[in-house]
């Protein structure tokens, strides 16, 4: 079972969803979603009674849901209860109905995995080998990815002995690297690729992925001569290295006559053919 595999309920009902650039998440329409799993006649009144029964036990992840104005049958614009992909799994797993179960079965398959890598960390290893495998990427990219992997957990190891705060403060600093190798903040990178909640690394030709994995390791070492204290002198650093790797693209490129930085991404049959070369 997988995500694809269950997400064919849905084939025969429509689900609204809705794209948030400046959240980066996807919004699905809990009423649509009960629609498509119940047998219920009134969506909007299961939703309701279900959500006060979700509140009387404390479930806030799904309760405290968005209201986002999505298009009705009729065509107009209306605020309707939208969940995240979290507050979905969660709401789904609250439904007594033969058509969750493959969402269900899903759930625990996931769960199973990460316990499992949990104990042994090399079959996340192998699973992630599997899956860029299976998605057509060449062994040369692969390892190269994996290289990646292991400069970036190098360079939070780094950041969290220097006191920056994940999430917001990682994003940041990331933001201030890749913009300073690529030209691009994160975000303008990844519309580039057309991309919406994909990795972006994952997208990246192998010159991309060399200079992105470049960047980061030179803020590393920065980082480590330089032992900032404050979050501000850990921007100076992030922007230091992402620029020392942003000369050495112009440098290469000025050599191959075209731009390093590529619309390419993994849904383009030239990325893999391009990332051999």
């Amino acid at each position: 079972m997988n995500m694809k595999n269950a997400l064919k309920l849905f084939e025969d009902k429509k689900v609204r969803t809705v794209w948030d650039d400046k959240q980066e998440k996807w919004y699905v329409s809990i009423v649509d979603v009960i629609d498509a799993l119940t047998d219920s006649s009134n969506p909007q009144v299961y939703w309701r009674v279900l959500k006060k029964r979700l509140l009387a036990e404390g479930n806030q992840t799904v309760t405290n849901c968005n209201g986002l104005k999505m298009e009705a049958p009729d065509g107009k614009k209306r605020l309707t209860d939208v969940a995240d992909v979290e507050q979905l799994f969660r709401l789904i797993q609250s439904i007594p109905s033969p058509k969750a179960e493959p969402f269900k079965m899903w759930l625990a398959e996931v769960g199973r995995e990460r316990l499992d890598e949990i104990e042994d960390p090399e079959q996340g290893i192998n699973r992630m080998l599997e899956y860029y495998h299976r998605k057509g990427y060449p062994t040369n990219w692969i390892n190269q990815r994996l290289k990646s992997i292991e400069v970036r957990k190098e360079l939070t190891d780094e950041w969290e002995r220097r006191g920056v705060k994940k999430g917001q403060e990682y994003a940041l600093l990331t933001d201030l690297i890749t913009h300073g190798w690529s030209g691009l903040t994160t975000k303008q990178y990844k519309q580039y690729k057309s991309l919406k909640k994909e990795s972006l690394r994952d997208n990246m030709t192998n010159l991309e992925l060399a200079l992105n994995t470049l960047a980061e390791a030179t803020t590393t070492e920065i980082s480590k001569q330089h032992e900032p204290k404050t979050l501000e002198e850990n921007r100076r650093i992030a922007a230091r290295g992402g620029s020392i790797v942003g000369n050495t693209r112009k440098e290469i490129e000025a050599n191959i006559g075209k731009s390093i930085v590529s619309p390419l991404n993994a849904k383009s049959k030239e990325l893999p053919e391009n990332s051999e070369k």
